[in-house]
């Protein structure tokens, strides 16, 4: 039992020693991790290194005996090894410093060369130094420690602690703590140092900004100075023009001197040298009143005489008085004097006129150099001025005195004059009134035909000479005007067109030209233009004002406007063909159903020259026909891959002409029908010769039912590629059969594309409802999204929509490539190309005269 006791103990023993020996090494890691701690503080915090050692050689006071401590760097210039800190209990501070190289030979030396910490005992000490290993230098310590101090790889000094006390030895921890401080040392030195060159550059740029500050503020003061004075320059140049009354001058004069300096009391004296006399135009003074006086012996005579600026003071006048140089007259009241008082002279090229003064009562004021200064620059600029208007006001009088003897003179003259001119201002009235009423029509106020005719011939004259500047004329008829004269009477009427010349005046440019021609006709002079679209705008315009309803008498009737119109052209000789052109074009349009407008084609004024030819080459279908292709080019890759074709037919009096034009002639519409399966029939078997798609435009009367089936039937007889174009102003305004005839083209796979999309509105409807192959935007949109950011927006929906429904869209305009090169950055690809005339024609009997191979 007492054997189990026992090895507990020991087991109790071991185990308690174990713990003591981690508690005594947790201390030291503790201790070594403070100290640790505290050196990064203190390297972060002092500004320089004379406060970085006593902050290190506190942190260590605190955990090893080293009231002596002292730190030693090499120099990196000298390699000399010199004292950065040093605290000792029996050496002072000269002692390290006695001789030179000190530290090379002692122990300090000998742990720098060696690299390696030593720890020395006194006896230890004096051992190494009979070894002649070191010199003795200084006081023998008890117990010595040495450390180098390394930074990277390199020494660059020691640290040394060491104590005078027997029994205060260094500890191996002590010493690891030293060893480990002077690992951080290093890095904690070169943080300091560069914060001291940080805080000494800091220093010396601070020192330099503030001497650049001070000669920037002293050349602001100058440039100061310069600018009032050329303040002071510019209003009194201001003198000279801004004001004729002389006593205007005298008190701008007055507020200038008083923005410079102390001038409540201020006069201005001129001396008169042909009676040597004083005047005093001008005197502002809260003591004495100035009158005119001879020329005496006075502040103001001084300077005169001396032709300098005076300043005086009371110890000045009294010298100035004693002297003689200054007279007082005998009935002077001495409370009347100045304290001080600045006088300058008014100097001219002529010499001294008189003088400008200030003066001061009562020491309220005291002149000094800068005042002198100051004042004589003024009175030197304001003597000239003075000069100018005193010269103009003598001439003013004479002037004045002039003009009252030759008023008199001119007065009865005057009374003729202005009879006579009573009688020319009203012969002008009525020869402008006469004019106006000439050249304008009484009731709108419009321009009439003969001042619309003056303007047109200008403009064709100016067309002649300058092919470039477009011009269009439309011809308006008002429709359903007589039924407004009949119900509501002619006094309505005539509200009527006034309502309508103001209504069209809105629609047009400033510099376009209005004109009432007779009764309900009224004629358009657009110039300045660069294509038909923008006269084809105004008339857009121009029928919309027209379907709004005009009311009077409570009774609403509804109008409209047929409109005609005609672009320059290098063929009008005379202003009569323009004006002939566009009525025919408003008849057209007139018969064609009203409310709408038409461009003139030659045919509505085909010469009756052409009448002995046969009729039968006046019916459409009897024309021979060929066809123009106009390829479709990816600019992608720059292959073909689709074509288009155009039909034309020889007429006999216009030559080649586009059947989309000669359609609109045709005299029934069952000539018409006849003409779009006729030309479907030809291109049919033209597009049987291509692998590509051909695309052909045709109208929606082929959709009606009395055609459809007949189309059907044409169509399924010969299988080709040809897709089948349609309008899309047509197709907005086609029946519901129609429409359903169109789909049901596409539902057979019969190709269809829509023509000349987005030239009036952007609907995407048509797009989304309608199985389209191909949409053909319209030349005016393209150029509209060159132009404009909204229309690309309009642009971005179209090619979404297409491309969801894998729609192919191609883009007409110019041929140029730069304008393709604009396009394809919106996101078009495919753009008309090359156009050229298919080899071989379709004669009477419909049959093609074809060569071997169709080519372009």
């Amino acid at each position: 039992m007492e054997d189990q006791n026992n090895v507990a103990i020991r087991k109790l023993t071991r185990k308690n020693r174990r713990l003591e020996s981690l508690l005594k090494k947790y201390k030291q890691n503790y201790h070594l991790q403070h100290a640790l701690i505290q050196l990064s503080e203190q390297a972060s915090t002092v500004a320089e290194l004379t406060l970085l050692y006593p902050a290190i050689h506190s942190i260590l006071e605190q955990h090893l005996p080293s009231k002596s401590f002292y730190v030693v760097l090499q120099n990196q210039f000298t390699q000399a090894l010199e004292l950065s800190y040093f605290v000792d209990e029996k050496d002072g501070i000269s002692v390290p410093l006695h001789e030179s190289h000190h530290f090379d030979q002692g122990v300090t030396g000998y742990v720098f060369d060696t690299k390696k910490v030593l720890y020395l005992t006194k006896k230890q000490m004096q051992q190494m130094i009979v070894e002649e290993k070191f010199k003795a230098l200084g006081s023998p310590a008890e117990h010595w420690v040495g450390v180098p101090i390394f930074r990277d790889s390199n020494i660059i000094g020691v640290m040394v602690s060491q104590s005078y006390q027997a029994e205060q030895a260094y500890s191996e921890h002590q010493i690891e703590l030293l060893e480990v401080m002077s690992l951080y040392l290093a890095t904690a030195i070169e943080r300091v140092k560069k914060r001291e060159l940080l805080e000494s550059e800091v220093k010396i740029r601070t020192r330099a900004l503030m001497q650049s500050n001070d000669a920037l503020n002293k050349e602001i003061e100058q440039r100061k100075r310069a600018l009032e004075r050329q303040q002071i320059l510019f209003k009194i140049s201001e003198l000279a023009t801004q004001f004729s009354d002389i006593d205007d001058v005298y008190k701008q004069v007055h507020k200038i001197i008083r923005s410079i300096t102390f001038a409540n009391n201020l006069y201005i004296a001129l001396h008169d040298k042909s009676s040597n006399w004083l005047s005093f135009p001008y005197c502002v003074d809260e003591v004495t009143e100035y009158r005119p006086r001879p020329f005496a012996k006075g502040y103001s005579e001084l300077v005169i005489t001396t032709e300098r600026s005076q300043l005086i003071d009371t110890k000045r006048a009294g010298v100035l008085i004693d002297g003689g140089v200054v007279k007082r007259p005998p009935d002077y009241d001495d409370l009347e004097t100045a304290t001080s008082w600045l006088g300058a002279p008014l100097k001219t090229a002529q010499g001294v006129i008189g003088l400008i003064a200030c003066q001061a009562y009562n020491y309220e004021y005291e002149y000094n150099h800068e005042d002198v200064e100051l004042i004589s620059f003024v009175s030197n600029q304001i003597a000239s001025v003075l000069q100018t208007h005193l010269a103009n006001q003598a001439l003013k009088a004479s002037n004045q005195e002039l003009e009252h003897r030759v008023a008199e003179k001119t007065k009865a003259l005057r009374q003729t004059n202005l009879h006579l001119q009573m009688q020319i201002e009203e012969r002008k009235k009525i020869e402008q009134q006469l004019y106006h009423d000439a050249h304008h029509d009484p009731l709108t106020s419009l321009p009439n035909r003969s001042l619309f005719l003056t303007q047109l011939e200008k403009t064709l004259q100016k067309y002649q000479r300058y092919p470039e500047h477009n011009f269009a004329v439309l011809f308006i008829d008002l429709d359903k005007f007589k039924v407004i004269n009949d119900e509501l009477g002619h006094q309505a009427g005539d509200q009527f067109l006034i309502w309508v010349g103001k209504a069209f005046s809105e629609c047009i440019r400033e510099h376009d030209l209005l004109a009432r021609l007779a009764g309900d006709e009224f004629v358009i002079l657009l110039d300045h233009l660069t294509d038909k679209q923008q006269a084809e705008d105004v008339a857009k315009r121009l029928i919309r004002v027209m379907q709004q309803p005009f009311c009077m008498k409570g009774i609403c009737m509804q109008s409209g406007a047929s409109i005609g119109i005609t672009y320059s052209n290098k063929n009008y000789k005379n202003t009569d063909e323009i004006i002939r052109d566009a009525d025919a074009a408003m008849y057209y349009a007139k018969n064609a159903g009203r409310g709408r407008y038409e461009f003139y084609h030659p045919l509505l004024t085909a010469s009756t020259s052409t009448s002995n030819k046969p009729t039968e080459r006046h019916h459409l279908t009897a024309l021979p026909t060929h066809f123009r292709s106009t390829e479709i080019v990816d600019f992608g890759n720059q292959s073909q891959q689709i074509i288009t074709l155009e039909a034309f037919g020889e007429h006999p009096v216009l030559g080649s002409t586009s059947f989309d034009i000669l359609k609109k002639f045709a005299a029934a519409p069952d000539e018409h029908l006849d003409i779009e399966l006729d030309l479907l029939t030809k291109a049919q078997k033209i597009a049987a010769n291509y692998q590509q798609d051909v695309l052909f435009a045709c109208s929606t009367i082929i959709l009606e039912t009395s055609a459809f089936h007949v189309l059907k039937q044409q169509l399924n007889q010969m299988s080709t590629r040809l897709c089948l174009v349609f309008d899309e102003n047509e197709v907005r305004y086609a029946s519901s059969v129609q429409i359903e005839n169109l789909k049901e083209l596409a539902q057979l796979g019969v190709s269809i594309g829509l023509n000349d999309f987005a030239k009036d509105r952007c609907d995407l409807a048509f797009l989304s409802s309608i199985d389209f192959k191909y949409v053909l935007l319209s030349s005016v949109f393209s150029k509209r999204v060159l132009q404009q950011n909204s229309y690309d927006i309009q642009l971005q929906g179209i090619l979404a929509i297409t491309q969801l429904k894998s729609i192919q869209v191609i883009a007409k305009g110019p041929a140029i490539l730069n304008f393709r090169s604009l396009l394809e950055k919106h996101g078009l690809q495919l753009f008309f190309g090359k156009q050229q005339t298919l080899k071989g024609a379709f004669k009477n009997d419909n049959e093609v005269d074809t060569p071997e191979t169709l080519t372009f």
